[in-house]
């Protein structure tokens, strides 16, 4: 065997061993398929289903008004509890939204009791995700009544084709513009407006 035949062969094994160990390389990473089941970004934050609905609230630059509120309200301990809850969580825009000074006078300690009435507006006992409450909607022939924690009804409906809107019980409506933001206790539906109880 000649010299250069003898390299030759060489640099054929040589290949196959680096093209296997690229081969077992990419393997070891995570897939596009896998990387597709994390829930959806909000506010520019990952979202991560083994974390509970504060904890990943937190990190949602969109959310920290709704998560001043939850503080001042005292219901942190709440919501990181088992649950599970399904939360329609305002965002800043939603909240500004709200007459002037609003906000501001809800975060006052004399009106917690009134911030409390407002944020467990926005929560329901369970999880519902998109798909739970378009089969609520559906079966009660185009609208679902959803029973809150405040104890106050939210009617759920079918907006514009895969949209789902909320009607308060003041008449105001908010749409769902993220969904099935799956937490380890529950769910989070992103909100454009502010619910109201009467």
């Amino acid at each position: 065997m000649t010299m250069s035949r003898t390299k030759s062969i060489a640099l054929i094994a040589l290949t196959a061993v680096l093209m296997g160990g690229c081969s077992n390389a990419m393997m070891s990473q995570p897939s596009s398929a896998t990387a597709s089941m994390a829930d959806p970004m909000v506010g520019g934050a990952a979202m991560y289903p083994q974390q509970n609905i504060i904890q990943n609230a937190v990190n949602s630059k969109d959310h920290t008004t709704l998560v001043a509120a939850v503080k001042a309200a005292g219901l942190v301990d709440t919501l990181s509890s088992p649950g599970p809850f399904t939360v329609f969580a305002p965002t800043n825009e939603a909240f500004a939204m709200l007459p002037a000074g609003t906000v501001s006078t809800l975060l006052k300690p004399e009106n917690k009791a009134m911030l409390t009435k407002v944020l467990t507006y926005h929560v329901v006992a369970g999880t519902m995700d998109s798909k739970a409450l378009m089969a609520a909607i559906t079966a009660g022939g185009g609208r679902a009544t959803l029973t809150t924690i405040e104890g106050e009804p939210l009617i759920a409906m079918m907006g514009s084709p895969g949209t789902i809107t909320l009607t308060d019980a003041k008449g105001g409506m908010a749409t769902v513009t993220i969904a099935d933001v799956y937490q380890s206790n529950g769910v989070i539906h992103v909100i454009d407006h502010v619910l109201l109880p009467n």
